[in-house]
């Protein structure tokens, strides 16, 4: 087997291994969130490409809800931030302080 084949096995092994972690992440937080799969997929690729989702619906719709099944889901923390129109980046994530 050339190194080529080789990478291409271990390729397929990854994408396969992805593929089923992305499938049942999906179908375990499809069992609390009901009737939004294309918002439960979009998350699970901003998760999986280690990006960031905003997630932007009505009042009462399950935002929270999906954020804290997606933790719970992959073990995670869970925290909830109320956005106003002046939060800073700083106002989560903090500032260095030098002495």
């Amino acid at each position: 087997m050339t190194i080529a084949q080789r990478d291409a096995a271990s390729s397929k092994d990854l994408i396969r291994s992805v593929s089923s972690l992305s499938n049942n992440l999906m179908s375990e937080v499809a069992k609390v969130i009901i009737g939004k799969p294309e918002n439960i997929r979009k998350v699970t690729i901003g998760i999986l490409s280690n990006g960031n989702v905003l997630i932007e619906d009505n009042p009462g719709l399950a935002k929270t809800l999906m954020a804290n099944t997606f933790a719970r889901a992959l073990g995670c923390k869970f925290k909830r931030v109320q956005f106003t129109p002046d939060l800073l980046p700083a106002d989560i994530i903090g500032t260095y302080m030098f002495d």
